[in-house]
């Protein structure tokens, strides 16, 4: 009897592929939310290191957010058009051309759009999520796509401390010729263990509704980011906020009548994807105002009378075990979605982020109970972000998975750069003279946390509003789609 033969080469290599390619997309998602907060702990030394104005020097995280909230869309778009696995590399490849820039550079300019070029690495998740939908089966896409949705706030508690370190030890280019080798380390691996996907939507690219999409993107999120500093009431920020509605209202309207729309407003007017838009906003806007406080809650003076006088270094590590909690959360986060459904996961988080900003107001004294309620902001956080996704993966067609996710990500985006303004105006109007300074005081502190739970149980209350499960395949068949199996068996999880 003959034995078989070994197994070829190929063979081999492409199922070592195949495993490889859910680390290879959370390696990657990694990557891109520590590019994002590297230059958090660069920016007091930036105008000295670069000559520029503090002002200008804050267009470094502006421009990045700017650029991110634009092209996450037209990204994902671009995704579900030309293949998804090219346009996250190529989103790699400009998110690591814009590290070496950095770490060429010293000029603002060429800083600050370098920087611009890393915001295109925002559609990193929503691409990968997307292609996780398309290559895996039902029985181990929840839990992948769980880690995908996480791996946003591994990387910001990870990035943080790492950028700290470089930054306190060696010179600040070192850190930007660090995540370079990483990035170009990402987009090797993806382009070597990542497939294909097959799912497509041919037609012609929308590059009207992407332009109008951009500039009343880039009206709103600049009137939102900038407002604190140029005034509420300045000519400049109510016009760009008054350009925003028009040229929003236009898209909206070029949307409607276009074949093939950049974002499918049909789609997203059903409540199961509309609400899990309006969720996606207010989590966002929750989870960003506990790493925002935390940070300069831990680092004020001791003479305030509740501030510790945390190093940045100490501020990392402070939020490190909220990242360590949100990769061994990830996995719960899929089971919950697989037993109850994805719209009780959310609920669940957002309830759970509530129950962190609470232990916050309780006490944000000691050390241990401000790292305790971060880390169950945390938890939540990760409850809350692995569904959100599952909830727009059952919801839409198979060839509009990276489009909508991108929507998705985009009212993440917007939610936070809102609880941005929304704690630093809370912030300016609680200060106090400690030393001839103002600080912020205790009272400030808490009320920003007060209002982001707030806002947390709004998103449980969106969460549960969703409808459920049945809808989704009556959904496809009225849109002339009949699911695939893998959706049925993702429906009937």
């Amino acid at each position: 009897m003959d034995q078989p033969g070994p197994i070829p080469r190929t063979s081999e290599t492409r199922a070592l592929r195949d495993r490889l390619t859910i680390p290879v997309l959370a390696f990657g998602g990694i990557l891109m939310a520590v590019m994002q907060t590297v230059v958090v702990p660069l920016l007091p030394d930036l105008p000295r290191l670069t000559g520029a104005s503090a002002g200008t020097v804050s267009w470094m995280v502006t421009a990045t957010l700017l650029s991110g909230a634009v092209l996450t869309p037209v990204l994902g778009r671009a995704g579900d058009m030309y293949g998804k696995r090219r346009v996250l590399t190529a989103a790699l490849v400009l998110m690591t051309v814009g590290s070496v820039m950095c770490a060429l550079s010293s000029d603002i300019v060429v800083l600050i759009a370098a920087r611009a070029l890393q915001g295109a690495a925002a559609s990193v998740v929503p691409l990968s999520i997307s292609i996780l939908r398309d290559e895996l089966p039902p029985e181990r896409r929840g839990s992948a796509v769980a880690l995908m949705s996480s791996t946003v706030g591994i990387g910001a508690a990870l990035g943080l401390p790492l950028a700290a370190l470089v930054v306190q030890y060696a010179d600040w280019h070192t850190m930007f010729w660090l995540t370079s080798a990483l990035g170009a380390l990402g987009v090797t691996a993806v382009w070597w263990a990542v497939k294909e996907s097959p799912v497509r939507e041919p037609g012609r690219f929308d590059v009207p509704g992407a332009l109008g999409l951009a500039a009343g993107l880039v009206c709103l999120l600049l009137g939102v980011s900038q407002g604190g500093q140029w005034g509420w009431g300045s000519a400049r920020v109510v016009g760009l906020f008054l350009g925003a509605v028009v040229v929003l209202a236009l898209w909206w309207w070029q949307q409607l009548r276009t074949e093939r729309p950049l974002v499918d407003l049909r789609l997203v007017s059903q409540p199961r994807v509309g609400l899990s838009h309006v969720a996606a906003l207010l989590t966002g806007f929750a989870f960003y105002a506990n790493s925002l406080v935390t940070a300069q809650l831990v680092q004020a003076p001791k003479a305030t009378g509740y501030g510790l006088g945390l190093s940045i270094v100490q501020t990392g590590l402070c939020l490190l075990p909220g990242g360590v909690t949100m990769l061994v959360f990830s996995p719960l986060s899929a089971r919950i979605s697989a037993a109850r459904g994805p719209r009780i996961t959310l609920a669940l988080g957002a309830a759970v982020i509530a129950c962190g900003y609470a232990v916050r107001i309780a006490d944000s004294r000691d050390l241990w109970m401000i790292i305790l309620g971060a880390t169950v902001v945390a938890t939540g956080t990760t409850l809350a972000y692995s569904a959100l996704p599952t909830l727009i993966l059952r919801a839409v067609p198979a060839e509009q998975t990276a489009s909508a996710n991108g929507v998705n990500v985009l009212m993440r985006t917007i939610g936070q750069a809102t609880s941005s303004a929304a704690v630093a105006a809370v912030l300016v109007h609680h200060t106090s003279l400690v030393g001839n300074a103002p600080v912020p005081t205790l009272h400030g502190y808490l009320l920003a946390f007060g209002i982001a739970g707030a806002v947390a149980l709004a998103a449980g209350a969106a969460a549960l509003t969703i409808p459920g499960d049945p809808a989704t395949g009556g959904t496809r068949r009225a849109r002339g789609r009949t699911p695939d199996a893998r959706d049925e068996a993702l429906e009937g999880a």
